[in-house]
C-alpha cells in the first residue's frame, strides 16, 4: 500500500461518522480482528467532488467569521480540510486545518473536540511524535474514544512500534468496529504478510461504509485495488479503481491506480498518457519517478533525466524529510549515493518502521556497506512483510553479503 496514501487515509476513514467527533485504524491480531463482521454506520452525507469539498471548507468558512467560538464547525473545518488533502494529495489544507485548531486551543487549551482533531491533523502533516501526544492526551480525557486509539496507534505504527500499534488497533476494533477499525485489520494483516486476509477486512471497510459518504468509497476502493495488485488480481484491481473513480471522478488514488494497472498489462504508452494527466494536477515524487522510469525503458534519457530531477525537486529539501522516500530514490537510481544513506539516516534517526529500515538497508546497499544494509534490511523484513519491492532489495542485499564472505 502506498505509505503516503495510507498516512493520508487513515487519520481521516471514518470521519465523517465523527464530524463532531471520529478518527481510526487497525487490530493487534487473531482477537478482535479475526472476528469482523459489516456494521454499517449512520453518517451524515459528506461531499462527493473535490469542488464539493471547497464549496463546503469555504461555508465552514463563513459560519466561523460569525461565530469565532463555533468549535462543532471549526472541527468540521478540521475534517473537512483533511479530506481535501486526501482528494488533492496536497498537504496545504491539512495546515490550515491544523492553524485553526490550535487558535481554538490558544483559547481553551482543554478543548476535547480539538484536541482529539488535531491529533488526525498532525499524523497528516507526519508530525508523528505530535500525533501521539495529542491522541494520549484526548485518551486521558476520554478512554471510552475509540478514535483516541485510533490516532495512537497510526502514530505508533509510523514510527515502527509495531507491538503497541497494534494493541491500540485491537482496544479500537473492540470499543467501535466498523470501517476505520477494518482498514485498519487489514493494513496490519498486509503489514504481516497475510494479503488475502487483508483484502477481506478491507471489503469488509468498504462494505460498512455508508453509501452517501463518495469520499470514503472512493478511498476504500483504490486500498482493494491496491492490494489486488500486490496479488497479481490485475482484472480485479482495474475494477476496484475505477468504481472508485465513479464514486469520486478523478479521485487521485483511483487515477493512478488505474495508470498502474495499465502498467501492468504491458500498455507502457498508456501507462505515461495517465501517469502525466494525473501528474498536471498532482505533481509528487513518485508520479515524476514512475514517469522518468517509463522514458528510461523507452531510451528517452533526456525526458528521463528531466522527470528524475523533477523527482528530487518535489522531495524538497533532505532537512525536511520525514519520509525516506527521497533516499530510496536517490539509491535505487543510483542518484547521489551519499545523499541517501544521509536522508536515510537522518529519518531512521526518528522512526524505525520496515519502509524507513528498507530504504537505509538499500542506501547503504548502493555505497558499497554491505554490512550495514543486511543488518537493516533484516529490520525491514521483521514483521513478515511480502511486499515484492522489500523482498526484491533483501534478496539482492543478502546475495552480496554472502558474497562478500567467500573468501
Amino acid at each position: 500500500m502506498n505509505r503516503f496514501a495510507w498516512i493520508a487515509g487513515a487519520v481521516i476513514a471514518g470521519a465523517a461518522a465523527a464530524a463532531a467527533p471520529h478518527v481510526v485504524h487497525r487490530s493487534r491480531g487473531a482477537s478482535a480482528a479475526s472476528e469482523l463482521r459489516p456494521n454499517r454506520l449512520t453518517v451524515a452525507a459528506p461531499a462527493t467532488s473535490a469542488a464539493a469539498l471547497i464549496a463546503r471548507a469555504g461555508e465552514l468558512d463563513a459560519r466561523l467569521r460569525a461565530e469565532p467560538d463555533d468549535v462543532a464547525s471549526v472541527v468540521r473545518l478540521g475534517e473537512t480540510l483533511l479530506r481535501q488533502a486526501r482528494a488533492s494529495n496536497d498537504a496545504r489544507a491539512a495546515n490550515r486545518a491544523a492553524a485553526v485548531l490550535d487558535e481554538v486551543l490558544k483559547r481553551d487549551p482543554a478543548q476535547y473536540d480539538a484536541i482529539r482533531m488535531l491529533g488526525a491533523i498532525r499524523l497528516s502533516q507526519h508530525r508523528f511524535r505530535d500525533a501521539l501526544t495529542a491522541g494520549r492526551r484526548a485518551r486521558d480525557l476520554r478512554p471510552d474514544d475509540a478514535w483516541n486509539y485510533g490516532v495512537m496507534g497510526d502514530a505508533l505504527l509510523e514510527l515502527g512500534e509495531y507491538d503497541e500499534a497494534f494493541a491500540a488497533f485491537d482496544t479500537m476494533m473492540t470499543m467501535r468496529p466498523g470501517p476505520a477499525a477494518y482498514a485498519r485489520v487489514s493494513y496490519a494483516r498486509e503489514l504481516r504478510g497475510n494479503l488475502h486476509g487483508a483484502l477481506e477486512a478491507m471489503q469488509l471497510a468498504l462494505q460498512s461504509t455508508a453509501s452517501q459518504d463518495a469520499e470514503a468509497q472512493a478511498w476504500y476502493s483504490a486500498q482493494l485495488g491496491e492490494l489486488h495488485i500486490r496479488l497479481g488480481n490485475i482484472d480485479a484491481a482495474d475494477r476496484a479503481y475505477r468504481r472508485s473513480a465513479f464514486a469520486f471522478p478523478d479521485y487521485p488514488h483511483a487515477m493512478i491506480g488505474l495508470a498502474r494497472v495499465k502498467a501492468a498489462r504491458g500498455d507502457r504508452a498508456g501507462a505515461l498518457a495517465a501517469y502525466r494527466d494525473q501528474f498536471r494536477r498532482t505533481p509528487s515524487l513518485d508520479l515524476a519517478a514512475r514517469i522518468g522510469d517509463i522514458y528510461a525503458t523507452d531510451g528517452n534519457a533526456a525526458e528521463a533525466e528531466r522527470y528524475f530531477g523533477l523527482a528530487e525537486d518535489l522531495a524538497g529539501p533532505p532537512i525536511a524529510q520525514t519520509e525516506a522516500h527521497l533516499a530510496l530514490f536517490l539509491a535505487d537510481h543510483d542518484r547521489r549515493v551519499d545523499e541517501a544513506v544521509n536522508v536515510a539516516e537522518a529519518v531512521a534517526r526518528v522512526r524505525h518502521d520496515i519502509f524507513t529500515e528498507d530504504a537505509l538497508a538499500w542506501s547503504y546497499f548502493k555505497a558499497g556497506r554491505i554490512t550495514a544494509a543486511m543488518a537493516a534490511s533484516q529490520r525491514a523484513l521483521r514483521t513478515g512483510t511480502r511486499d515484492v519491492e522489500i523482498i526484491r532489495r533483501a534478496e539482492r542485499i543478502r546475495a552480496a553479503s554472502v558474497s562478500s564472505a567467500v573468501p
